[in-house]
């Protein structure tokens, strides 16, 4: 199985491809050309749908609520010019930090 980070890292390239190529019909390609105001509020509104999801709902639903979350914030990422790889950076040092035992790992493990 591919790891998390290396499927959203494709995920990624797949938003800059559309962004690039601009197929009609693309939903991603209408996200791009709403804006950040809306790609955010569309996070927003995944999240939700993903705390609904993992209160009321089934295992499954959750799932594909979480996925749907993480496209969104794809897009939202490439529209401010910020990569998961940078992401998961600021993920590495927090967990390191709380490996050491640091106090203050700002919402990573631990």
């Amino acid at each position: 199985m591919t790891r998390g980070c290396d499927i959203l890292e494709e995920l990624e390239e797949v938003v800059r491809e559309r962004d690039r190529l601009r197929p009609r019909g693309s939903y991603t390609v209408e996200l791009l050309e709403k804006g950040v105001g809306f790609v955010a509020r569309k996070v927003g509104e995944e999240a939700v749908e993903a705390v609904v999801a993992a209160l009321d709902e089934t295992p499954e639903r959750l799932t594909e609520e979480v996925a749907d979350l993480l496209y969104h914030l794809t897009v939202l990422l490439y529209l401010r010019g910020v990569s998961w790889r940078k992401v998961f950076e600021v993920l590495d040092a927090r967990r390191r930090g709380a490996q050491r035992g640091d106090k203050d790992t700002r919402g990573g493990p631990g």
